[in-house]
């Protein structure tokens, strides 16, 4: 277990005070199912086959996370989520869901992200988007060269790229996760689950303290056995 006081990063908690509103979501009856004996991931509102996996992807403790890469909240909780993968790294499991609230810019990051997830390079092109997300998404501007400018250093083949980002296969993926963002009522971003258990109330520490809940709880049951 990792001590709490690790993560109480002062700067960032300050951003997150001035950007974030947060909205209650309901509590919902539902929890996203185990994968099955074959391995494939089995389908929920929370969790569908195809939404982007970090971590091991059969751990037994899963945060999903309604992300949007333009949302700065999303930006800053980014090194909590990642920290929290590499202290329980067969233990947690991150599913990202695409949750374009804000407008176009949102759209074509998402696509992009989408289309790097098909070419497998979606965490190294995520995580080169957010490093640098001021330069094609501050204050609202829509910068899209810059996009696939980056995402193309960060390993994405841009020209397979171009022709991929308004394909069939990719709307429709959008469009089941924005289907999904209604199903659970989610409100804002990011908006957390874990297994299956919306984070309320919401904010870091509270993150922190849920997944060691789980994590701890996970490991007294195959104690157990």
């Amino acid at each position: 277990m990792f001590k709490k006081t690790s993560f109480m990063l002062a700067g960032t908690l300050m951003l997150m005070a001035a950007i974030v509103m947060v909205s209650k979501p309901a509590l919902l009856d539902m929890q996203a199912e185990a994968a099955s004996e074959n391995g494939a991931q089995a389908e929920s509102s929370l969790v569908r086959s195809h939404s982007p996996i970090l971590g091991q992807a059969d751990a037994p403790v899963t945060i999903v996370e309604f992300f949007d890469p333009a949302c700065e909240a999303c930006r800053a909780f980014y090194p909590l989520t990642k920290r929290i993968l590499e202290t329980y790294p067969e233990k947690v499991r991150l599913i990202v869901r695409y949750t374009p609230f804000h407008g176009d810019v949102s759209d074509k990051a998402i696509r992009v992200l989408e289309v790097a997830r098909r070419q497998g390079v979606f965490e190294p092109v995520l995580e080169a988007l957010l490093a640098r997300q001021e330069q094609w998404a501050s204050h609202g501007s829509f910068d899209e060269s810059a996009i696939l400018e980056i995402a193309s250093e960060a390993g994405l083949d841009r020209a397979a790229a171009e022709e991929q980002l308004t394909s069939a296969d990719v709307q429709a993926v959008i469009d089941q996760d924005m289907a999904d963002v209604r199903a659970n009522q989610i409100r804002q971003t990011p908006t957390f689950f874990i297994n299956g258990e919306p984070l309320d109330p919401f904010g870091m520490q509270a993150l922190i303290d849920a997944v060691e809940r789980h994590v701890q709880a996970t490991s007294e049951a195959e104690d157990g056995q």
